[in-house]
């Protein structure tokens, strides 16, 4: 990360996992399922500042309710949490600082989720200790970010979708991302560009794709000549060389999303041409640090990224934004407002102005949970 201010680690007294419910405004269908409502693990750590003042740090992991994205669920994190991660944390001793998470962690492989909600945490305690913005620790380089908005596979099929797209391009958002999957792609998408014109549109298969069924390939290239900013994720996340090998058919970008878990996949996707543009998730590859590492391997090698989103409650969302507004995260990203999600939010709301977000100023990620609303929402609460 960029501050060369060094911040003082956190004596940690307790670190509690919260799990909450919260209904979407909406279901959110993608090609790997649907959803109504989101299960949320948050990461709360407590512990004392250098001045002995109490501070609390939260994280969010952003694990679906299944094993359906990756291999990560959110009845997996919260195991893994309780039992290994944070036990590891705070064996070699209770003063930790985010720099101490990838090395007491590092004899653990995977879940990478769960490792970044712990990560979040304790850099938001040491953060609000310190009375300093994340943005500000990132080295932001604005003060607002663009937003796009990424619209699920919706019931009522192209004409529920037209009519949604309609809404969001009211409101002000400058990209418009669309899940899609074979048999609802190519008509859907054509109906778009001929509703909604220049529009910047994107499209998400989110793996659903197989690159030896011509039938796929076949709509693949219809999509290609409908003018999108990018095509992301055609095919499954190990499939580095079948991405490689169908990119360049294409005029329209090829974005990576679940292929990329660190820098190291950055750099193998860009040297075999399996890409042009990467999707920075910080909850799939792990925290802000990996996802920083990321970002500068993809701006040496002149690869535009942009941060995506997984549902997120305000907490994970305000990360999101801070980590956007960073040097590097040209594109609009899926910092959609509150709002788009929720009746709700667990936080005080992000609102959409003028097509963008505003960056948190207060301390640490510049949100915490409302008490009211946490409290209406809880469902569960576990001690590490």
């Amino acid at each position: 990360m960029r501050s060369t201010r060094p911040l003082p680690p956190v004596a940690v007294t307790a670190v509690d996992l919260v799990r909450v419910v919260m209904p979407l405004v909406r279901p959110f269908t993608t090609s790997f399922g649907r959803q109504t409502v989101r299960t949320v693990l948050l990461v709360r750590i407590r512990g004392g500042a250098a001045d002995d003042t109490e501070v609390v740090g939260w994280g969010e992991c952003v694990t679906p309710a299944a094993p359906v994205y990756s291999e990560e669920f959110t009845d997996g994190a919260a195991l893994v949490l309780r039992d290994h991660l944070v036990p590891a944390l705070l064996r070699d001793g209770r003063e930790v600082g985010a720099e101490h998470v990838g090395g007491r962690l590092r004899h653990l492989h995977g879940h990478r989720m769960a490792r970044a909600a712990l990560e979040v945490a304790v850099l938001d305690a040491q953060l609000r200790a310190v009375d300093r913005p994340l943005a500000d620790h990132l080295g932001a380089v604005r003060d607002r970010v663009p937003a796009g908005v990424s619209v699920g596979i919706p019931d009522g099929g192209t004409d529920a979708l037209l009519e949604q797209v309609a809404g969001y391009l009211a409101e002000g958002y400058l990209r418009i991302k669309v899940k899609v999957e074979p048999g609802f792609d190519v008509a859907p998408v054509t109906a778009l560009r001929g509703a909604f014109g220049a529009v910047a549109l994107q499209v998400d298969a989110n793996a659903a794709y197989d690159a030896d069924a011509p039938d796929h390939l076949a709509a693949l290239d219809a999509l290609d000549e409908l003018g999108l900013e990018m095509l992301e994720q055609p095919f499954g996340p190990a499939r580095l060389r079948d991405h490689a090998r169908h990119a360049p058919r294409w005029r329209t970008p090829v974005c990576l999303d679940e292929s990329i878990h660190d820098a190291a996949d950055a750099a193998d996707a860009i040297a075999m041409g399996a890409c042009r543009i990467v999707n920075i998730k910080l909850g799939r590859v792990g925290g802000l640090v990996e996802a920083v590492a990321i970002r500068d391997r993809c701006q040496e090698a002149g690869v535009p990224v942009w941060c995506g989103g997984m549902l997120e409650t305000g907490i994970g969302r305000a990360a999101n934004v801070a980590l956007a507004a960073t040097e590097g995260f040209d594109l609009p990203a899926d910092t959609s407002a509150s709002d788009r999600y929720w009746a709700e939010d667990l936080t005080e709301p992000f609102h959409l102005l003028d097509g963008h977000l505003a960056v948190p100023t207060g301390p640490g990620i510049g949100r915490e949970p409302r008490p009211e609303a946490l409290r209406d929402a809880e469902v569960e609460r576990l001690s590490g």
